[in-house]
């Protein structure tokens, strides 16, 4: 802008609601912390929309919604330990390990004579994500997967 003092133009992500928005702020506006504390739990199941995971220090259930997880739905799985992002007692929000194994369900037929190296085809995993795996890769296979991009890292 013309002559103004700098300024900031953020979006802001509601981790409770949900929903994002866009605000503008001055450059030197100041802000309070907010503290989450992380604790390591174990995903168990998944009940009418809400999945269970329970701390494993305390062994107490919590459950989150499918939009409190986002994309973590896709390579959640039973027993999965997992951290949890926590504000006060309310759980916020999950982070998974780097890699997870995940069992091909369905894939096409793989040729002869194919190798690492050559192209790839689409394989549906047993959470129902699509991956693009090597040709070499069968049903019934288990590969890993990493959970920050959806790629195919290797047959585990």
């Amino acid at each position: 802008m013309g002559r103004g003092s700098a300024q900031v133009r953020l979006k802001l992500r509601d981790v409770r609601a949900g929903h994002t928005i866009e605000r503008t702020f001055q450059a030197g506006e100041r802000f309070n912390r907010v503290r989450l504390e992380q604790k390591s739990a174990q995903y168990l199941y998944q009940d009418a929309g809400l999945y269970y995971f329970m701390d494993n220090e305390t062994f107490e259930q919590s459950p989150l919604t499918g939009e409190q997880l986002g994309d973590a739905l896709n390579y959640l799985k039973e027993n999965m330990s997992v951290m949890i992002s926590r504000h006060g007692d309310e759980p916020v929000s999950v982070e998974l390990p780097i890699t997870v194994e995940l069992e091909v369900t369905e894939t096409g037929p793989s040729y002869k004579g194919d190798t690492s190296s050559a192209g790839t085809k689409p394989a549906v995993l047993e959470t129902g994500i699509t991956v693009q795996v090597p040709f070499f890769i069968n049903t019934g296979d288990v590969v890993r997967v990493d959970t920050r991009n959806g790629s195919y890292v290797e047959r585990a």
